[in-house]
């Protein structure tokens, strides 16, 4: 078993299923996506609260810039995300907003094309794969590097190789890599902080505790 396995089993034995990702629809899930970048999940809920009424893309996409600027404000940078959301339904459109027209396209075709939308990066076209589409890849941000860091593996600095290192040394399906990232977006907030929280961590027998002090 490889190391980021070993990290994968013992997340899943000390804190079981997640169920990710919180939404109501699939669409709500695309939108939750783009909202939370920079943020926190808090701050995600209440834009979403707000923009409830609206949660579909035809009705996104008729509605004003101004008007989805307010809906979104407590997100933050929301002119910047007005901006994302509506450049995401106009690539959406071409789907004829249906997620089971992308649930089977080559993976990193459809990632490159996610990444040439207005504001969409690596990380959000990864959870957008996972969660929207149901690619298995797994989701690199930086909740995983600071826990394999400090775990002690060599992880690449790029994004790519970072990922494709770990859909190498840990084979997951759809719904594994799902879990795989609930559970480090967890584990990070509970014990593997800025400043962690070493004692009851599942991780702590091998963990070479890098940059702890």
């Amino acid at each position: 078993m490889s190391a980021i396995q070993r990290i994968y089993y013992r997340l899943w034995e000390y804190y079981g299923p997640q169920g990710w990702w919180p939404a109501e629809s699939v669409f709500e899930m695309m939108v939750g996506a783009i909202l939370v970048q920079r943020t926190n999940w808090n701050n995600v809920e209440q834009a979403l609260r707000r923009l409830t009424p609206y949660l579909t893309p035809e009705k996104i996409a008729r509605m004003s810039i101004e008007e989805l600027e307010s809906a979104i404000r407590p997100s933050g940078f929301y002119r910047q995300k007005a901006k994302r959301l509506k450049a995401f339904v106009r690539w959406y459109k071409a789907y004829d907003y249906k997620p089971e027209k992308l649930r089977h396209a080559e993976t990193d075709a459809l990632r490159t094309e996610l990444m040439g939308i207005h504001g969409i990066g690596a990380e959000t076209a990864n959870v957008l794969l996972l969660y929207a589409f149901d690619h298995p890849v797994f989701v690199v941000d930086a909740y995983a590097r600071r826990i394999f860091a400090r775990f002690g593996l060599d992880i690449p600095e790029k994004e790519p190789a970072f990922r494709i290192q770990v859909e190498s040394e840990c084979p997951l399906d759809t719904e594994g890599f799902k879990e795989f990232h609930a559970l480090i977006v967890r584990h990070a907030k509970e014990h593997c902080k800025m400043k962690p929280i070493c004692s009851g961590c599942p991780l702590l027998a091998d963990c070479q505790q890098v940059g702890v002090t």
